[in-house]
């Protein structure tokens, strides 16, 4: 029986205006998925059939619109539907008559939706068939029913998902749900999960393990995978080579899922990530997940799958991973940065974390700093306390090195056993990508051989795959043989000699240009724990507590820079004692001597007192240094110490030693006493001071430019340039 017949014709016709004919009859054509459309034809070829059934109803066949771009999307409104969109826009341009469907639940299984294309039908006189018959939305008994055929499509929908839901959840229970495996395993006809029968591909995925447990960070594990060239072998899980090995370059996010999934350890998890709607995108068919913490999982089944590492080992990387992310409660993974503590430090006085700030210091170095700035950033309120960085990184590193003495030369062997196992290791994948490549090489060549030579149509593309499998071979060789000249497969006897050589001397290790602040960073994070820091008061003075792996504690006090000399806590005798050396007639250098012996030391960064600080400690001190006549020596007739010549002109002698430089005035430096000399008769003072008495801008017309008008000859050289004079 057709699709007409089995539809109510004189409702049909009760409802149908000639105004419904004059516009568009769409038929709306959608299947769920795409296997449907594949494997249930029938329904589609129904739904294609309501074009006749259109045409029925007395519209032209020209006037019936086919809307089918929804085959195999879902009607849920978990996605979007371009042909639904187009059938809303459709009618609400009042371009629609009718809309065809096999069942109400085609167009929409969305109450939102459904109720959505209600009304702009009852808006625009629109009208709805499917099998049972015609309905027009602004009928109340037909809105009537629209709405109860929605809610039933609806619960139905529910129903349904909750069935499935119920079945995944029995079968994964159990452990049989077929959940996409990771790279490193296979499934057998059967359903069972085994290690992937590939030894490269196996090889690999233990090397990323240990390279983890090694070096602790997944940038480290990948930098070293980049510069061993490896790739990692997955198994494509869909098109025509479905099942097939494929070498794809690793990536972060490949290294990360990885150590993250829970099925190396051994483990059959389910329900480790779920939808969250608000999260999802147009166009991302992958957005909107959201990772579930592990003790949240649906299912969770230690021991059913075979694995590459043990539980312990899994729960040991998930923490470090843990302990890597930059948050207040963790260490944060290590960085290039100078501050050896980053991460370590906590305050003694609120017990958090203390962050690091950096700043330029002589010579463009960094100059770490560790700042208690949390009560700052929450309440708006001071900061809690902070102190220079070296300090305190060098106390607990002279700690870490002493600690480490008794058993250096046990590490330096044991680091060199681990970088020779590692060598082998990827010396082994090296050695299993060349055995891959001759076995390609060799079965092109035995493919070309048995093929007749007459088919010519066959051999020639044989004949091609031969030569783009030695050509690959080839290249894969003057690889390997360049990263083995780079890093050789075994220590030298020079190499292991070196060693055991530093082993002997660990401050020289430390300190070695070739040993990265990372590499620092990541040994005391062995070591210690964390690093407990108190400021006392406001002084130099800093308690120091270090807390090392296995809960010991050594306490100890450094010493910081201050800011003002009035936070030192000796600064009442290092001004008396400032007082007494200057009264008695000692040099500045002298009295930078004295305080060194004594073991005080200036506010600053600076480790000891200079004669430059010291005229500065006693300036601020208010004391006024003697200075003995002779101590500098004589000079010549109209000569000036530059000092004394601007007190004379009653400048400063910054801008006098500027004129000196520039050549407005005739100086030199004093070979002795290593101070400017200013040579000025009477003359030259009087046109010094002339010229520092002179508005800017105008000193190229006085005093030399009026006396040459007046025919007065004046020597000129030197004279300031029009940007000199800017200056000036």
């Amino acid at each position: 029986m057709s699709v007409a017949a089995r539809l109510p014709w004189e409702l049909a016709g009760s409802k149908i205006q000639e105004w419904h004919r004059d516009r568009l009859a769409v038929v709306y054509v959608r299947q769920s998925t795409m296997a449907q459309v594949i494997y249930h034809g029938e329904s589609t070829r129904l739904q294609y059939g309501l074009s006749g059934r259109a045409a029925e109803l007395g519209w032209e066949p020209s006037r019936v619109l086919v809307i089918d771009e929804d085959l195999g999307h879902s009607a849920s409104g978990a996605g979007i539907r371009p042909g639904f969109q187009r059938l809303v826009s459709e009618v609400g341009l009042d371009h629609v008559g009718i809309v065809l469907g096999i069942e109400m639940s085609r167009l929409a299984r969305s109450g939102r939706e459904w109720h959505q294309l209600l009304e702009l039908c009852a808006l625009s006189g629109t009208l709805l068939g499917d099998m049972e018959g015609v309905y027009d939305p602004a009928g109340h008994n037909d809105r009537l029913l629209l709405g109860l055929k929605g809610t039933i499509s609806e619960a139905e929908l529910h129903l349904i998902r909750q069935r499935m839901l119920g079945g995944r959840m029995a079968k994964a229970r159990r452990g049989e749900l077929a959940i996409p495996l990771p790279a490193g395993f296979a499934r057998r006809p059967s359903g069972e999960v085994i290690l992937d029968p590939d030894e490269q591909v196996r090889a690999v995925i233990a090397l990323v393990f240990s390279l983890y447990d090694r070096i602790g960070t997944v940038g480290g594990v990948l930098s070293c995978l980049a510069d061993n060239r490896v790739q990692i072998g997955i198994r494509l899980r869909e098109g025509p080579d479905r099942g097939e090995l494929a070498w794809r370059r690793p990536s972060r996010a490949m290294v990360q899922n990885m150590l993250r999934n829970p099925a190396y350890a051994g483990i059959y998890a389910y329900g480790r990530s779920t939808s969250d709607p608000r999260k999802r995108q147009p166009g991302r068919p992958y957005s909107g997940k959201k990772r579930v913490e592990s003790g949240q999982w649906l299912v969770l089944l230690p021991g059913v799958l075979p694995s590459y590492i043990s539980m312990e080992q899994y729960e040991r990387n998930m923490r470090r991973m843990d302990a890597n992310r930059s948050r207040a409660e963790s260490t944060g993974a290590v960085r290039d940065g100078p501050a050896l503590l980053a991460g370590l430090v906590r305050c003694g006085r609120c017990g958090m974390k203390m962050t690091v700030r950096y700043q330029r210091g002589p010579g463009g170095v960094l100059q770490p700093s560790y700042v208690c700035g949390m009560a700052n950033v929450t309440w708006a309120d001071e900061r809690c306390q902070q102190l220079a960085g070296k300090c305190v990184d060098d106390y607990v590193a002279s700690l870490a090195l002493q600690a480490m003495a008794p058993a250096a030369l046990e590490v330096s062997l044991a680091a060199a056993g681990q970088e020779e196992r590692q060598r082998a290791e990827t010396d082994r994948i090296w050695r299993q990508r060349l055995e891959r490549a001759d076995y390609a090489a060799d079965r092109a060549r035995r493919q070309y051989q048995l093929a007749e030579p007459e088919n010519r149509l066959v051999v020639r593309q044989l004949e091609k795959d031969w030569n783009d499998a030695l050509a690959e071979r080839q290249r894969l060789g003057e690889e390997h043989d360049r990263h083995l000249a780079s890093r050789p497969r075994a220590l030298t006897a020079a190499e292991r000699e070196q060693i055991r050589a530093l082993a002997a001397d660990l401050p020289a290790v430390w300190h070695a240009g070739t040993t990265t602040d990372a590499d620092r960073k990541q040994l005391l994070r062995h070591l210690i724990e964390n690093v407990t820091v108190t400021v006392i008061g406001d002084s130099e003075q800093a308690g120091v507590e270090v807390t090392w792996a296995g809960g010991h504690r050594t306490t100890g006090r450094v010493t910081r820079p201050v800011a003002t000399l009035a936070q030192l806590s000796y600064f009442p005798r290092l001004r008396e004692r400032a007082g007494e050396l200057s009264a008695a007639g000692y040099t500045a250098a002298q009295i930078a001597d004295s305080l060194n012996a004594e073991g005080l030391r200036p506010p600053k960064r600076a480790e000891t007192f200079t004669t430059s600080s010291v005229r500065d400690l006693l300036s601020a001190l208010g004391l006024q240094h003697a200075r003995t006549p002779a101590s500098r020596p004589g000079l010549g007739e109209h000569e000036w110490w530059l000092r004394d010549l601007a007190a004379r002109l009653g400048m400063s002698k910054v801008t006098l030693d500027a004129w000196v430089r520039r050549g407005w005035a005739d100086g030199y430096l004093h070979p002795e006493a290593r101070l400017i000399v200013v040579r000025a008769d009477p003359a030259e003072v009087e046109r010094l001071r002339i010229l520092h008495e002179t508005p800017r801008g105008q000193h190229m017309r006085r005093p030399w430019q009026q006396d040459q008008e007046a025919g007065t000859s004046i020597e000129t050289e030197g004279s300031p340039d029009d940007e000199d004079r800017t200056r000036l």
